[in-house]
């Protein structure tokens, strides 16, 4: 989100809102103010907070977009007039180009809002960004009980990780996806605390290669481990598992965070009944 909000920044910043064309059933998430309220507005800069886009436009308010997990955005020069499936909001700019949000798949999680002057909206209740100092604090002496994995995912304690990164920054700390972070020693504290700063900047270098808008249907593919089940840990070569849930999955090597344990899955318990 933070190479895509730089690259729209350079496409968008300093031109007009000249047109919002709301196209998906329920995505925008506020009432007022109206969709359309900020037409005529010039966009100061974009942002991102967490996993949101922020179109500032300065004292008239800020537009938010959240892709959530298969939504994409296209930048089209010029504007299009038609409606792609999936489609959520085109806003068009007054230099001749438009941000089209739309989504894949048939969950119709994306969604966006308009925000007044002083709302932060969703943004109020997000937790602090991995570089911060504290989420450093939180690392190094929190006695969160939850796993490690559900906390990096939850945007309420720490925003913007996501659950690919997680992956990969508990695969790069050697550390187990149901270790608790209360039952953490200083040392893989230290080392978890450098794997999750160290997979989000090395990603937003890789994210900086790309160009235009975030249109691909499938995105992920730089991940160390995330989605890489069956195949060979890039580490020690042993055949990587994972761990089903209803909305996502978790990857892990046995070796080297597990201590050879291979945790119970789902999809396994079932085809063993």
């Amino acid at each position: 989100m933070q190479a895509l909000a730089e690259r729209l920044d350079v496409e968008f910043a300093g031109a007009d809102l000249v047109g919002v064309e709301p196209l998906g059933f329920s995505a925008l998430k506020t009432v007022v103010p109206a969709g359309d309220s900020l037409v005529g507005a010039t966009l100061r800069a974009v942002g991102r907070s967490a996993k949101y886009l922020v179109l500032d436009f300065g004292d008239r308010g800020r537009v938010l977009v959240h892709l959530s997990q298969a939504g994409r955005l296209d930048v089209e020069e010029p504007p299009k007039r038609t409606r792609a499936k999936g489609s959520v909001v085109r806003l068009r700019f007054s230099n001749g180009k438009a941000a089209l949000v739309r989504e894949y798949g048939t969950e119709r999680k994306a969604a966006w809002w308009v925000l007044a002057p002083g709302d932060d909206g969703p943004l109020a209740t997000l937790g602090p960004e991995p570089a911060s100092d504290e989420f450093a604090e939180l690392v190094r002496h929190g006695d969160d009980r939850r796993r490690v994995h559900t906390i990096l995912r939850d945007q309420h304690t720490v925003a913007g990780v996501g659950r690919g990164y997680a992956d990969d920054a508990l695969w790069r700390a050697q550390l187990s996806p149901y270790a608790t972070l209360a039952s953490l020693d200083a040392d893989q504290r230290e080392r978890l605390l450098d794997a999750v700063r160290g997979v989000l900047a090395e990603g937003l270098e890789r994210e900086r290669t790309r160009t235009g808008g975030l249109s691909q249907p499938k995105l992920g593919e730089h991940f160390e481990v995330h989605a890489r089940y069956g195949t060979p840990c890039p580490r020690c070569g042993e055949t990587l598992r994972r761990v089903s849930y209803e909305s996502h999955e978790v990857t892990y090597c046995p070796r080297c965070q597990t201590a050879g344990k291979v945790l119970a899955d789902r999809r396994m318990s079932r085809l063993v009944k």
